[in-house]
């Protein structure tokens, strides 16, 4: 599941109870989360424990969720090969590619916007 956390905001937050879309969703074969945060972040802190709970939920095994922590001043591994700017940052990959990605905030959660997106990639 979840990887022993780089970052402390990905402990899960207990157990997830959301929608088995979203689950099914971010379970799909194939897929890669690539998570960049802080622990000094409150974006982060609010966000990723949520998040690493749905993973898990999920059953998302830990070789496909790699995390990446980065400075005060945003620095740190992957930065700018990704173009990440803000955090929290998740990009999905399929095969190397990326397919989606949540930036910051959204009017939902990390995995329900996540979750859409790979579920519309799918159906296209």
């Amino acid at each position: 599941m979840v990887p022993p956390p780089m970052l402390e905001t990905m402990n899960p937050d207990g157990e997830w109870d959301g929608d088995d879309d979203v689950r099914e969703a971010l379970s799909r074969e194939g897929l890669t989360f690539l998570v960049w945060g802080a622990d000094w972040c409150g974006d982060c802190t609010a966000q990723l424990p949520g998040f690493a709970a749905a993973l898990n939920a999920a059953g998302v095994p830990a070789d496909r969720i790699e995390q990446f922590p980065v400075d005060d001043d945003k620095r740190g591994e992957g930065v700018d090969e990704y173009g990440i700017e803000y955090i929290p940052t998740v990009v999905v990959e399929r095969d190397g590619e990326e397919i989606v990605r949540f930036v910051e905030e959204e009017p939902v959660t990390i995995a329900e916007y996540l979750a859409e997106r790979i579920s519309e990639r799918a159906e296209a």
